[in-house]
């Protein structure tokens, strides 16, 4: 069994499809949103069958509370953007997640959601290894 990796526990395939693993955390896994207009990370907590967060165990919410603000320090730090924005929505992927957004103004799409506007541009694959490091080395 892979590091971190629970029994019984599958990623959403939309969320396998539409992003890239980064690392393992404590409870979640790290992923990286395969959209380059934005630096978008999610985090996947390892739980099967969990779809909201008081869902959770009180040591799970904590846990989650704890890595989400590592890795939004970590995002700020990385990128120097204006606004971190921290989201866990769940209306077509159900699966729990929550994603973590750099935001700038003049980014695309600002001030207003990530969600739903254009299209989703990818990373080249030498750029998503690159971003992936600068992330992973700032944890």
């Amino acid at each position: 069994m892979l590091p971190g990796l629970k029994a019984g526990f599958t990623l959403d395939a939309r969320l396998e499809a539409d992003s890239e693993q980064l690392m393992w955390l404590g409870l979640c896994e790290l992923r990286l949103m395969n959209d380059r207009r934005w630096p978008w990370l999610v985090l996947v907590p390892q739980r099967p069958g969990v779809e909201e967060i008081h869902e959770m165990t009180p040591l799970d919410q904590a846990m989650l509370t704890f890595e989400t603000n590592m890795v939004a320090q970590a995002l700020k730090r990385v990128t120097g953007c204006t606004k971190i924005n921290t989201g866990a929505l769940g209306n077509i992927v159900r699966q729990l997640h929550v994603h973590v957004v750099a935001r700038s103004e003049g980014d695309p799409g600002w001030p207003g959601p990530v969600w739903g506007h254009g299209m989703r541009e990818p990373y080249q694959r030498s750029d998503i290894r690159r971003f992936a490091e600068t992330i992973k080395a700032a944890l």
